[in-house]
């Protein structure tokens, strides 16, 4: 990140001189807003005038709230239709094993669409293929609320996931176009203090609709949320790949850069140790409903606060991340510390839901799974930051196997949560403790933390 007191956004959003190597002249030290941003100091420089400043200020937070709810879509997109799925089962007379699919093929869908529209973002881009993606997800979601069988309603899970993948792998590669190094980490946390607020309300937004509606009126407010925020992004979020950093060349191309990047063993051990965690979240996202209504017969807004207060420990690991530990303790600790907290979480849980304690009630299991969601606030941010800092060439390909990586792994373990059926939590705990355990060995092996230096981490962006 050039040494200035304003982001690149900022420079792209309020035309700020810049120059010849894009610093803005004589820019004050930067220091950290209340979104993360970072921003010029009290002190007016002799080179930028205080209009300026204040305005490259609200610019970067203006980027921070919108690529925020980029982020936030996905979770929106899942959580609240947690509630309802043991309604969905009836409504629909299916299984819950079938109407779990309905998740993996969001998850499916998200996964794949990535690895279209980040080499597209790479090429012509990140405006005009987020924008086709909100609009496309907008109708998808539309579908999804008069679905009149299980068959159709994961088809269209399935669209909806293709298209809404634009606004997961965009947001990260505007994130890698805007920032870098502990300030990208710090970003990433801050996106992660606006995300979280979407899994707290949304399964609270999803009980209460389905005390008014059924569940196809969730994908409803969906659908209504889809248009708000292509109506934001379309007015607010600012081109921030020049033309002359994208990518001419086609597919090929696209793929040969994918496969540099996965030819990286560094790169592609913070990838699959960040998909592995984000596995074993998803284990508890798909089963959670499950668990906690069905076997410990909790009301769904008993879930949605039980679900609310295990979002925000992950927000605010999250902020501790972002704010203390950064530029203090370096990233791999953090990581490595985050992904040893989960793997004892996940173990702890297995003894529990297996019958090792005896007989256990809520508390302890979802004391359990509050520790293991509040380490992903180390996990999560610190695991796409190294590895995004990895490549400056291929932000949008890099976003894209990240995302592709979380989402397919993520989709492979939710049907196993249910594959004993809807009465024990033993899956879900066993699934939890492979992915964690996993990603600890892949940490180890591919990163191998104790050797990699902070000035080898640039090696693929030159």
């Amino acid at each position: 990140m050039p040494d200035s007191g304003v982001s690149r956004a900022q420079q792209e959003h309020e035309h700020i001189p810049t120059s010849s190597k894009g610093a803005v002249h004589d820019a004050p030290a930067t220091t950290p807003t209340a979104v993360g941003a970072p921003a010029a100091s009290t002190t007016t420089a002799p080179g930028l005038p205080a209009a300026s400043t204040t305005t490259a200020r609200r610019a970067g937070i203006l980027v921070t709230l919108v690529l925020g709810g980029l982020t936030a879509l996905p979770p929106l997109s899942m959580d609240m239709y947690l509630p309802a799925l043991p309604e969905v089962t009836d409504a629909l007379h299916a299984p819950a094993a079938t109407v779990q699919l309905t998740l993996t093929a969001c998850l499916t869908g998200m996964a794949l669409g990535q690895l279209v529209v980040g080499p597209m973002s790479d090429r012509w881009g990140r405006r005009k293929p987020l924008l086709l993606g909100m609009v496309v997800y907008v109708l998808a979601t539309a579908i999804c609320a008069v679905a009149p069988t299980a068959e159709l309603l994961i088809g269209f899970r399935l669209l909806q996931g293709l298209a809404g993948a634009a606004g997961i792998v965009i947001s990260r590669a505007v994130v890698r176009d805007l920032y870098d190094g502990d300030e990208m980490a710090r970003f990433f946390s801050t996106l992660m203090l606006i995300s979280g607020v979407a899994p707290v309300i949304a399964p609270v937004i999803g009980g209460q609709v389905l005390q008014f509606t059924d569940w196809r009126g969730i994908f409803v407010v969906l659908t209504f949320i889809g248009v708000l925020l292509t109506l934001v992004v379309w007015k607010w979020l600012h081109e921030t790949l020049p033309a002359a950093q994208r990518h001419t060349g086609g597919v090929g191309d696209a793929l040969r850069t994918m496969r540099g990047l996965l030819a990286d063993r560094v790169f592609t051990g913070y990838m699959v140790a960040g998909s592995l965690a984000f596995a074993a979240l998803f284990a508890y996202v798909s089963a959670s409903p499950f668990v906690v209504q069905e076997i410990y017969g909790a009301s769904p807004q008993t879930f949605s606060l039980l679900f609310g207060i295990n979002s925000v420990g992950l927000i605010a690991v999250g902020q501790i991340n972002g704010k203390l530990l950064v530029g203090r303790v370096s990233l791999d600790k953090a990581l490595g510390f985050g992904l040893a907290v989960i793997s004892v979480a996940a173990v702890a849980l297995l003894l529990m839901t297996s019958g090792v304690f005896g007989e256990v009630g809520l508390v302890p299991v979802a004391a359990g799974l509050f520790v293991l969601m509040s380490a992903m606030g180390l996990a999560m941010p610190n695991t796409n930051t190294q590895a995004l800092m990895r490549t400056r060439h291929a932000a949008g390909s890099a976003s894209a196997l990240l995302g592709t990586s979380q989402f397919l792994i993520g989709a492979i373990a939710s049907p196993l949560v249910g594959i004993a059926g809807e009465k024990t939590a033993v899956p879900m705990a066993v699934v939890q403790v492979v992915c964690a355990l996993s990603a600890v060995l892949c940490f180890l092996l591919l990163c191998r933390p104790w050797r990699t230096t902070g000035a080898a981490r640039e090696r693929l962006g030159k």
